[in-house]
């Protein structure tokens, strides 16, 4: 039995509604959630007191039910002959309650006569297009409104406030004599989502509330939570609305279908904030492969940049482990403040709901890594002329602090990291840099500077400075090494020696300078080199390459490296790249000025080392096994270490040797 009309239009037209009624018999018919979903907002704008008018009541049962709870002072209207008959005679013991055949664009009411006009669905019913004929009838509907109202009365209108229908509820109702607010009904779009069939939009409460006229007109939205927010203009409601919207149909499109391989990742905001309190990865799999059909995981705070959960590839790899259909990964920005792991549950809750996966009932399983939500510490914040906005902030990993240098314009990326220790001096602990302590692809850029010495004194040039923990771990390391580091930005030295521990030495000097400048320089005065480092980040995004920036792979630049590296010496490259064919573009670019290339591929990290040198030694897993074992007893002795800094049999595994 189709219920509802073939074209919108229909939903206006008087005999529509009486055949649809004369099917539907008794059956009440709730287009857009129930009172147990409305009367939050409901009871909000409405007193049990308040004569109450509702235009195109229809079947629905709201009406009944507001009055069973109290409101006993109630007017139904509807064109529709047949409704009003059987609305009666469900009714009839409600004595206090009338149901009459009226049609709402043209009532015999009296001026002033209602507190407040509840519409559900009839203006989206009475208005399904702007075309003229539509707007000279809606017209009418509002004069009526506004008519009966009294001062101080409201509109209240439950409706999915199409782009055509809030333009004209703004025409209406935005000037000073009005106060007109938009609430969005989240129960109710729960509800809807639950049955399966309910429609694909948000459900808005809008209140309009008459009043003398007002020194300014007051426009408000709340679109989470219980937060009113007062806003300037009528674009900035449309604006907040469309937002909710388009983020609905993209959630109701989500819940309906499989990503399969991909995924799809949602801000969310508070309102008034433009800085995202969460970032929800979507990550599907074959239903096929899945146990456990969907969860939510979430991200201890500090730890979403870490590869497996700031990764793609990561984040399938969580998901894979335990098998769910679908996994939403949650990620905790910063800048917020989260009290505990049950209140980001608590937060989460609405949008886990929208998208649960079709056929998914019963609750839903949260999941995270402890009991809380992790600590994030701000330890300084500061902008630079060349990388924008940073932070440095420390963090709890698997039990430890760790201090982080990240970009604000690359929020996902750690640019620099440190652990801390805790030591004792007279008789007070204190936490401190622990420079043995370095990331996993340093510490293969090591393997290369071990390749290198040859010779009881080497050079070791390090373009790109960070939080100078790689610089640290050289230097501590190696008595017989002096370690030149380059950077172009003055405020990564502040930042290396303030909050990173860094210390320049006749060992470890920092030159500020552009390293093309650098490196030009270098091979002009004669100076030699056994081992140059790479290890920038690029700034510009619209390249599937973050590390290093692409004018330092160009030929001019590579050559000047080759001469200024000894006979023996090697250049050893950090390479983050996405861009498969760019990658390989790299590859035959530096194979061009090297006889002999090795990279060595991060399992759970986005970078690659890459090894080139001219040397006549031969890239052999024999070679790097000694180098590895000379580095490890190297960290050992100078106790930044207890056992080794890197595995052999990883190094290994992830070694290519291209020449």
């Amino acid at each position: 039995m189709n219920l509802l009309p073939k074209t919108h239009k229909e939903f206006s037209e008087k005999d529509y509604w009486n055949k649809f009624f004369k099917k539907r018999g008794n059956q009440a018919f709730e287009w857009y959630g129930e009172y147990l979903e409305l009367c939050g907002q409901l009871h909000k704008y409405i007193k049990p007191r308040d004569v109450i008018l509702m235009p195109g009541c229809g079947n629905s049962g709201l009406s009944a039910d507001l009055y069973d709870v109290g409101y006993e002072h109630i007017t139904n209207i509807d064109v529709s002959e047949v409704v009003i008959k059987q609305m009666n005679a469900i009714n009839s013991h409600r004595t206090g309650m009338k149901f009459l055949v009226m049609d709402a664009l043209n009532t015999t009411f009296p001026d002033d006569s209602f507190n407040v006009v509840l519409d559900k669905g009839t203006l989206d019913a009475l208005m399904p297009d702007d075309s003229e004929e539509t707007v000279k009838s809606i017209d009418k509907y509002f004069h009526e409104i506004k008519r009966v109202l009294k001062l101080g009365g409201r509109f209240v209108c439950i409706t999915l406030l199409q782009s055509h229908i809030l333009s004209k509820l703004l025409e209406v109702f935005c000037d000073n004599a009005w106060m007109f607010r938009v609430v969005r009904c989240h129960e109710a779009e729960e509800k809807n989502a639950e049955n399966g069939d309910g429609p694909t939009l948000p459900v808005f409460v809008v209140v309009a509330t008459k009043f003398r006229a007002m020194p300014q007109q007051i426009l408000e939205v709340c679109m989470a939570g219980d937060k009113m927010m007062r806003v300037q203009t009528a674009d900035e409601v449309k604006s907040y609305v469309k937002s909710a919207q388009d983020t609905a149909f993209v959630t109701n499109g989500l819940a309906k279908t499989s990503l399969d391989e991909n995924e799809v990742s949602l801000d969310l905001m508070q309102p008034g904030d433009d800085n995202p309190r969460y970032t929800l990865y979507v990550v599907d799999q074959k239903r096929s492969q899945a146990i456990n059909k969907y969860a939510v995981f979430i991200v201890p705070q500090g730890r979403e940049s870490e590869w497996l959960f700031g990764t793609p590839a990561g984040r399938r790899q969580l998901q894979d482990s335990a098998r769910f259909g679908r996994l939403i990964v949650a990620a905790l920005r910063r800048g917020h403040t989260f009290a505990s792991l049950d209140a980001v549950k608590e937060e989460l809750a609405h949008a886990a709901k929208m998208l649960t996966p079709l056929g998914y009932t019963g609750q839903i399983p949260f999941l995270s890594l402890g009991s809380d939500v992790g600590r994030r510490v701000k330890v300084f914040e500061g902008s630079s002329q060349f990388s924008g906005g940073y932070v440095v902030e420390d963090v709890d990993v698997e039990g430890a602090t760790h201090r982080r240098l990240e970009f604000l314009d690359n929020q996902f990326l750690v640019q620099s990291e440190a652990k801390m220790k805790t030591i004792k001096k007279k008789n007070k602990t204190k936490l401190v840099v622990d420079f043995g302590y370095i990331s996993l692809y340093h510490s293969f850029m090591c393997v290369g500077v071990q390749l290198s010495k040859v010779t009881d004194l080497s050079n070791v040039a390090v373009l790109g400075l960070g939080g100078g923990s790689l610089c640290m771990f050289l230097r501590k390391c190696y008595d017989d090494v002096k370690v030149t580091a380059v950077d172009i930005d003055q405020a990564m030295l502040d930042i290396a020696r303030d909050h990173f521990e860094l210390q320049t030495d006749e060992n470890l000097e920092v030159q500020i300078k552009d390293g093309l400048d650098f490196l030009k320089d270098e091979v002009k005065s004669g100076k030699r080199y056994e081992a140059i480092l790479f290890d920038m980040d690029n700034k510009d995004p619209t390249l599937g390459l973050s590390c290093p920036p692409k004018q330092f792979l160009e030929d001019a630049v590579l050559e000047d490296v080759k001469n200024v590296l000894t006979e023996n010496g090697h250049f050893i490259l950090n390479l983050v790249c996405r861009d498969t064919e760019l990658q390989q573009s790299i590859m035959e670019t530096l194979k061009k000025h090297f006889k002999h290339l090795t990279t060595v591929k991060l399992f759970e990290e986005v970078n690659e080392i890459v090894l080139a040198t001219n040397s006549n030694n031969l890239y052999t897993n024999d070679a790097f096994d000694q180098a590895i074992r000379d580095l490890n007893t190297a960290a050992r002795n100078k106790k930044l270490v207890n056992v080794r800094c890197v595995d052999i049999k990883d190094f290994l595994q992830s070694v290519t040797i291209i020449s």
